[in-house]
């Protein structure tokens, strides 16, 4: 399975920040807030309900993987996504870094991508409450 997902019961705008800051108790910045309803109205005049991809990164794992594997930039950052479906549910969801990093054909990369799946799901757990 190459993402994982939950269904929360908080609304949209404060999934955002309990993501953030569980992402930020874990070690990981927020690099990049692409807000893709935005995007998608100013670019193109569609409504879509609110869905939002958030860049994570944890500076330590990503030294550590682009020492071990300099191309895996390709792969990075982790990347969070809080939507909002047409029935008013808010959803979460990361991509599993096994499924992606196990990819590489570095012995160094899996085991790093087992931490990060680790600080992942306690940042799910953490928004699931």
């Amino acid at each position: 399975m190459y993402g994982v997902s939950t269904k929360v019961s908080t609304g949209f705008d404060e999934t955002i920040e309990r993501v953030t800051e569980a992402l930020k108790t874990e070690g990981f910045g927020v690099l990049s807030d692409i807000d893709v309803s935005a995007t998608l109205k100013n670019k193109l005049g569609v409504e879509q309900r609110p869905y939002r991809i958030l860049g994570a990164c944890n500076p330590d794992f990503a030294h550590k993987a682009i020492s071990a594997e300099p191309d895996i930039g390709v792969l990075l950052p982790c990347n969070f996504v809080v939507r909002e479906d047409d029935d008013g549910d808010v959803h979460v969801l990361f991509m599993n870094p096994l499924a992606v990093l196990d990819l590489v054909e570095n012995p160094k990369v899996p085991g790093l991508a087992g931490y990060v799946r680790e600080k992942l799901d306690r940042v799910m757990a953490a928004v699931s409450t």
